[in-house]
């Protein structure tokens, strides 16, 4: 475990992107790259739920965090890739304090959760430190939870207020979407629900947290209080690069073409 609950609750402002690719070697790559945190994606990403072992593995001896977003916050999503050893979970699309709560129960394991148990995981060094693991997980594993829809807004401060939920996360494009305002991020509803988002987060001394178009945002969403920022993914960086690379290549052969 690499503390970034302590960090998110000591108030550190803290960066991460997403991993979209189901690539180890992209995992890898990114994760060394010096983010406090990334996100495996199986809800919209091109890998399986299978993968995100490799993925988990190739981030191991890496700095950075590692966040699997699963598909919905039913229980059954969770278990698997919490055993493989991911450090937190992100919780897409919820529209409800039950939802929410929901979350936190299938990370946590009984009483206070519904978490099957079974020591020989990946997690817990496939048994050798099953009882750590057990005691700690509470204070270890992060729940991230997604503002993303209209019916959420109405309960903010008590999603944020749950124990055991740390980060309220917005979703920006299914958020503006649900709000009527798609991919208007000035627009005053969208802008009165992301100030909602973090002053319910910081009431409860819990993280608010978002994605960015482009590091030019940062400030912005910093300013509104986000703490927990994200940047980008490994598909864009490749695809951004490749890009780049064609233009400027493409510029320099005609360049040299018409010195002749």
């Amino acid at each position: 475990m690499k503390n970034i609950k302590k960090r998110i609750y000591d108030g550190e402002t803290l960066i991460g992107c997403w991993l979209n690719l189901g690539s180890t070697l992209t995992s890898e790559i990114v994760g060394a790259a010096g983010f406090d945190w990334v996100l495996i994606d199986t809800e919209h990403g091109a890998g399986s739920e299978g993968q995100v072992l490799g993925q988990l593995q190739a981030l191991e001896h890496t700095s950075a965090a590692s966040i699997v977003r699963v598909e919905s916050y039913q229980r059954q999503r969770f278990h698997r890739v919490l055993d493989f050893g991911a450090e937190g979970i992100m919780c897409p699309r919820i529209c409800t304090l039950a939802e929410a709560e929901q979350a936190v129960k299938a990370i946590r394991y009984p009483p206070e959760g519904v978490r099957g148990v079974a020591k020989t995981i990946r997690a817990a060094q496939f048994g050798a430190d099953f009882e750590d693991y057990y005691a700690n997980h509470k204070k270890n594993l992060v729940c991230i939870v997604q503002i993303e829809t209209a019916e959420i807004l109405d309960s903010l401060d008590s999603v944020a207020a749950t124990d055991g939920v740390d980060v309220l996360f917005v979703g920006p494009t299914d958020l503006s979407i649900a709000l009527g305002v798609y991919g208007k991020g000035d627009h005053p509803k969208f802008v009165e629900a992301i100030k909602a988002t973090a002053d319910a987060a910081a009431k409860k001394g819990k993280a608010a947290g978002i994605l960015l178009k482009s590091p030019d945002e940062f400030k912005r969403y910093y300013d509104f209080g986000y703490r927990f920022i994200a940047c980008g993914s490994d598909g864009g960086f490749v695809q951004e690069s490749a890009c780049r690379t064609v233009e400027s290549l493409k510029q320099l052969k005609e360049s040299c073409a018409a010195d002749k």
